[in-house]
């Protein structure tokens, strides 16, 4: 009779819960204690832009703080791969450029808004055997972490739309052979939705 009950309890609040819920909520837990990789995004503002708004993304030429140097237009490579899924109307930058070159190159491109970035920080610790072999230090074992600096500004105004800060750090399951750079995708793809007010 306690098994019968039991199952019965166990069926009825399964049954409150998709299975894609379930998984989403164990998927944000384990990125939030560090197995998966996290990032968070600090947002100034919380305007909307329309779909149909053609944005231009450019990269600074700033080298990042910290441990490691990605690869220098990786920042506008990775937005355009996660804004292009949600605005049809994107371009960017071939090579790092300046604020006011950026928004030349925008303007010519007929874009509304320009979405300026720079990598902030790159911390690369220590995750394979060869980079162990390169540094030996105990101190700089661990998951990578980096920062990523955004504004959004229009085009014909130069109005600051929105800043936005995006703090990301590696999981304990896929920090082997990472790169702080492999960390910025995702969050990335999350500001796109965010300025588009759509959920995951």
């Amino acid at each position: 009779m306690r098994i019968l009950m039991l199952t019965l309890m166990l069926l009825a609040i399964a049954g409150c819960m998709k299975v894609s819920d379930l998984a989403d909520g164990a998927e944000y837990h384990l990125r939030d204690a560090g197995v998966l990789d996290h990032g968070r995004t600090e947002r100034m503002a919380s305007r909307r832009l329309q779909q149909d708004s053609f944005i231009y993304i450019a990269q600074g030429h700033f080298v990042p703080a910290g441990h490691g140097y990605p690869r220098p237009n990786v920042v506008a490579e990775e937005a355009f791969d996660g804004f292009v899924e949600y605005f049809p109307l994107v371009r960017r930058a071939r090579a790092p450029a300046g604020l006011e070159e950026a928004m030349s190159q925008a303007r010519a491109a007929g874009a509304h808004y320009l979405l300026y970035s720079r990598f902030a920080y790159s911390d690369d610790r220590i995750g394979t055997a060869d980079e162990w072999a390169d540094q030996e230090a105990v101190d700089r074992l661990g998951t990578d972490r980096s920062v990523i600096q955004l504004m959004l500004i229009e085009t014909n105004t130069r109005y600051l739309v929105d800043t936005a800060r995006i703090r990301s750090r590696g999981g304990f399951l896929t920090f082997y052979d990472a790169q702080p750079a492999d960390l910025i995708g995702p969050p990335l793809r999350d500001y796109a939705r965010s300025l588009l007010g759509v959920g995951r």
